[in-house]
């Protein structure tokens, strides 16, 4: 440490806050940085996916994934997984828009692997973003640069 004190939420946790950019990635203090996502929040499902969607198509998968956590921590435990592997490949998205080819393509074939073989759920297209998420993951590790925005996915109806 260099002797300075942790940063701290409201609630005394540690919660660093340094600002962030779009993708996440931490700034110095005192730069301007995009807002980050309120935790806890409780949404309806459906209020959820536009969210989500809303951040991806903004190029903010980093924050996408902090709704979909929101949403797998408080929902009914019968959706806990769906959520986590849509966060998963927020994640992904997150990593391989920020040059992260190994850990982007893991986390995108890890959320594919967990929503495989699922049926649609709160008109989320399941089947369009495992494909996307194969093919997406086949592109990173072949060493091609992806912008978050471009890249986003389509939750509902065709990817």
């Amino acid at each position: 440490m260099d002797g300075r004190e942790r940063d701290r939420d409201g609630a005394g946790r540690a919660r660093s806050a340094r600002p962030r950019d779009g993708l996440g990635r931490p700034l110095e203090y005192g730069a301007a940085g995009v807002a980050r996502q309120p935790e806890g929040v409780v949404r309806a499902p459906g209020e959820t996916v536009a969210e989500a969607q809303r951040l991806l198509d903004a190029g903010m998968p980093f924050h996408a994934h902090e709704v979909f956590e929101d949403a797998w921590k408080s929902g009914p435990p019968e959706d806990a997984a769906l959520w986590r592997a849509l966060a998963q490949l927020a994640v992904g998205l997150t990593h391989a828009a920020r040059g992260n080819a190994v850990g982007g393509a893991r986390l995108l074939r890890r959320g594919a692997g967990a929503l495989a073989g699922r049926g649609n759920a709160y008109g989320i297209d399941v089947a369009g973003l495992v494909g996307w998420a194969g093919e997406l993951a086949g592109r990173v590790e072949a060493g091609e640069r992806i912008g978050a925005a471009a890249e986003a996915p389509r939750l509902s109806g065709p990817v």
